[in-house]
């Protein structure tokens, strides 16, 4: 039996599990995903007075060629949807979120793509980055946040950025190495951020 030191684990732990302090933003993006916890927390942001546009994005996981249905919520928001977006702009609704506020960009199929389709979008309604949009919060699952620091990064330059994580089936910065199935996911993010930088070679300027 070998034993992983926790300096190591405690270094991929900071790794993945990103967090900044919050304070008042221009929009919250939020990523795609077929369950709802961090809708519903953008929601409660939107209530708090964080932000005045919400953008949740995505069609469905480009590996699974098709959106196939809720994971997590159907039982409170239905299972009726197409494509990811409709689903998070159904969960902002019910949470109390109004139409105007929300701006769904329904083609994303990645993590870089909702943040490419993002820009896009809110390009093509007139909103310029570093002006009308300085800062804005990424309300994403802790598992997910590096990643989505990563992209969305990469592709909003000009403007502040803010991660926000929540907790999904208690995969969080104290626990994620306690049980398999939080392994696998922590460490095949790690993996994956490493390949899909590597398939990018070309498209990123590393000075």
């Amino acid at each position: 039996m070998y034993h992983l030191k926790r300096k190591l684990i405690d270094e991929i732990t900071d790794f993945i599990f990103l967090e900044d302090p919050l304070e008042k933003a221009d929009a919250i993006f939020i990523p795609g995903d077929a369950r709802p916890e961090h809708t519903e927390e953008a929601a409660r942001l939107y209530g708090q007075g964080y932000a005045p546009l919400l953008v949740p994005s995505g069609r469905f996981a480009k590996t699974a060629g098709s959106f196939q249905g809720v994971k997590v919520g159907a039982d409170k928001y239905g299972d009726d949807f197409s494509c990811e977006a409709d689903f998070l702009e159904k969960v902002l609704l019910d949470q109390g979120v109004p139409q105007s506020a929300i701006l769904k960009e329904d083609q994303a199929t990645y993590t870089l793509e909702n943040a490419e389709k993002t820009r896009a979008l809110l390009e093509d309604r007139g909103y310029v980055m570093g002006r009308d949009i300085k800062k804005a919060i990424v309300c994403c699952k802790a598992h997910h946040a590096r990643r989505c620091y990563l992209y969305y990064g990469m592709v909003f330059p000009e403007i502040s950025l803010m991660i926000h994580p929540v907790v999904v089936d208690g995969i969080g910065r104290t626990s994620w190495y306690g049980t398999e199935s939080g392994r696998e996911l922590v460490l095949g993010e790690q993996s994956r951020i490493g390949q899909q930088l590597l398939m990018m070679e070309g498209r990123i300027s590393w000075d």
